[in-house]
């Protein structure tokens, strides 16, 4: 890989589109994280709540808060993996939608209960992470919930120099960000072994409301 992170995101069509096989983050089934702090939360919609999942990619995360009682909007900026979405997911209740984080529809501002992100923000270098951080929580609704899942660097050096990613592992400073350039208010922030990966590395629980 170049030391010079691309700015723009086309990679992540051209990933799925060169091969049509499973890009290296895709999992048979939600993430183990996200699972377990939903379980903890004890979320249920009731079919009233709505939830966006952010890169949704081929919608294993989306089906599962579907299967919660949210209305779901899985939302990915690859056309390609909306499409092996819907065709994964034939009888799906989530609308898949292709859609640029950085350019979001603007009736999507503050129209999630939930808004679950994990692993987008740490693809992307920064320039444009700040504004993907911004972006994800101008999604959350008043009363709203954030969750945001992500490797975590296990020392206090930047989680952005060229060459290092993606994905970066991102430090502590990078998860406050959801909290300090946002008008959200962090309600825990844990650092422990990636359940996934419990000897190889660390990774960030992090939720955040609005008011």
């Amino acid at each position: 890989m170049s030391d010079r992170p691309r700015t723009d995101l086309g990679w992540f069509e051209e990933l799925y589109a060169k091969t049509e096989q499973d890009p290296p983050w895709q999992r048979e089934r939600q993430r183990i994280s996200l699972e377990q702090w939903v379980e903890a939360q004890g979320l249920d919609g009731a079919n009233t709540k709505r939830a966006a999942v952010v890169g949704c990619g081929l919608g294993t995360d989306a089906e599962y808060i579907a299967s919660k009682n949210y209305n779901t909007v899985g939302f990915d900026l690859s056309p390609t993996a909306i499409r092996r979405a819907q065709e994964l997911h034939p009888d799906s209740n989530v609308e898949y939608v292709t859609a640029d984080l950085l350019r979001l529809p603007s009736d999507w501002r503050h129209a999630f209960d939930l808004v679950v992100e994990v692993w987008t923000v740490q693809a992307l270098p920064d320039p444009p992470r700040t504004q993907a951080i911004e972006a994800i929580a101008s999604l959350v609704a008043p009363q709203g919930d954030l969750i945001v899942i992500a490797i975590a660097r296990d020392d206090d050096g930047p989680d952005h120099r060229p060459g290092d990613g993606p994905p970066w592992f991102l430090n502590r400073n990078t998860i406050n960000k959801f909290d300090t350039l946002t008008g959200l208010t962090a309600r825990d922030i844990h650092l422990g072994p990636d359940p996934e990966a419990p000897d190889r590395r660390q990774s960030w629980t992090a939720h955040f409301t609005r008011s």
